[in-house]
């Protein structure tokens, strides 16, 4: 090989190095970024907090009031749920919100037509049927007591019933009592009266009896219970016995009892205790929400109950729903791990997830050594070429005719052997493809050792020879 040759050679693995390396960088920062990549997105999705859309209404209601200050509690710390609330006109159309996908959860009564797959996660209170009716004028100048003309439900056949709340779920209410009582529900007007108009309702000499639905705390019971008997005499509250009979039919409702003086207490009101029906607000979400989720929102909604009640009296009516109560309403899955403590574990729930990572990590691991491979293609040809050269010169060696042929194998055996061990240290060529190079190079050094001292026992016997000749 000439110097010039030797020199173009060295100049042109200078550069496949140079290559080399630049693909390694190439390589070494691709998988970097990729690595950065995956464990910045697994963090933000692990830490992200879930944002829930929460249908409530009527603005300024006692459940848009609790919901806004769930809301404010959750984001006020670092929750891994938070509310975003969604205003609406009423529980009817919150409910439709979440039937149609606009909202994760809603607040909405029991009894209202519920969309296809809801459950239950929270009770936010109970409503009890208060039913009453006036003894007759109140005043000053009124010497005896009045006795009252309704003194039971089945009295208010061909009467007229105020109710309290524009809803129509109340009607459907005071209907459902009626039957059950075996009065015909047609046989009784009725007339709704907006929380506005409590006073206009107390007024009104043409009704006969009152309803309201509402927790037993609530102020506006207690005020039409007060402005009644003002205007019209001590109420007489009406008893639902047929309550028990009612919720085993419609198992939205439940039979309660209104205790002794809840309304007043003197004079007491009512005076003793008074069976009626109950029909729970809740929190409802689609079966289809994650569980995982349902578990977080409703553990923070009990974390921060006693915190938003002092703000908001009626978040003090949060419960958890009754899983041993056969409601028409199941409990989500979620919630119902939580209140028996059955809440899958971290592993439980991520487990498939961990495999499926390994499987990924495998992968990648797998396709970045098959990019190393590609990319070091030239490397390995070359190293192929080196190898073939080697045994080109091992049937050189053997039929050399000087020890300065030799030697110049030599010499390019050891830079084939410097470019070698460079490609090995830059990870271009393989462990088994150093061992097969070790092998035709230890071929090649024996056939130079042996060639070497084939020459020299060629020039001793010369020199021998002619020493030993005579001497003309």
């Amino acid at each position: 090989m000439s110097s010039s040759e030797s020199t173009s050679q060295t100049t042109g693995d200078a550069a496949r190095r140079e290559r080399r390396r630049s693909n390694s960088l190439l390589l070494a920062l691709a998988v970097g970024f990729l690595v950065f990549g995956a464990a910045t997105g697994a963090l933000y999705y692990a830490l992200r907090p879930d944002m829930l859309r929460i249908a409530v209404g009527p603005p300024g209601s006692d459940d848009d009031k609790v919901v806004q200050a769930m809301a404010d509690a959750f984001g006020s710390e670092s929750r891994t749920v938070r509310l975003s609330p969604i205003k609406t006109e009423g529980a009817a159309e919150s409910l439709a919100l979440l039937a149609a996908g606009k909202a994760d959860l809603a607040v909405g009564r029991g009894d209202l037509e519920m969309p296809a797959e809801a459950q239950a996660v929270a009770v936010v209170r109970k409503n009890f049927v208060v039913l009453w009716a006036p003894s007759g004028p109140a005043g000053k100048n009124s010497k005896r007591k009045h006795s009252p003309k309704i003194k039971e439900v089945a009295d208010l056949a061909g009467r007229h019933v105020g109710v309290i709340g524009r809803t129509a779920a109340n009607a459907a209410l005071l209907r459902v009592v009626l039957s059950s009582s075996g009065v015909a529900p047609d046989k009784v007007a009725m007339t709704h009266f907006g929380t506005d108009r409590i006073e206009e309702l107390a007024r009104d000499a043409s009704l006969d009896a009152f309803m309201a639905v509402g927790p037993l705390d609530s102020k506006i019971t207690s005020d039409a219970v007060a402005a009644t008997a003002r205007t019209r005499g001590e109420p007489k509250f009406l008893a639902i016995e047929t309550s028990e009979a009612i919720a085993l039919k419609h198992p939205r409702y439940e039979s309660e009892e209104i205790p002794p003086s809840v309304f007043n207490a003197d004079p007491a009101w009512p005076g003793d205790k008074v069976e009626t029906v109950s029909v729970s607000h809740l929190i409802v979400a689609k079966k289809t929400l994650s569980e995982t989720t349902v578990a977080a929102f409703f553990r923070q909604l009990f974390a921060v109950r006693q915190a938003i009640a002092r703000q908001v009296p009626g978040a003090a009516h949060i419960t958890k729903p009754d899983l041993e109560k056969d409601t028409e309403l199941p409990v989500h899955r979620g919630a119902a791990a939580v209140i028996d403590g059955n809440e899958r574990t971290f592993l439980d729930r991520y487990g498939d997830y961990f495999w499926f990572g390994l499987l990924l990590l495998s992968g990648i691991g797998s396709a970045i050594a098959w990019l190393r491979r590609y990319l070091n293609r030239d490397e390995r040809e070359e190293n192929t070429s080196h190898r073939k050269r080697i045994l080109t010169m091992v049937s050189s060696a053997r039929t050399a005719d000087s020890n300065q042929e030799l030697l110049s194998l030599q010499r390019e055996a050891d830079a084939i052997i410097r470019e070698t061990l460079e490609c090995y240290d830059d990870g271009a060529i393989e462990e088994e493809e150093l061992a097969a190079f070790g092998l035709v190079l230890e071929l090649l050094s024996n056939a130079i050792a042996e060639r070497r001292a084939t020459l020299q026992r060629a020039n001793f016997e010369t020199v021998r020879g002619a020493a030993t000749a005579p001497r003309g």
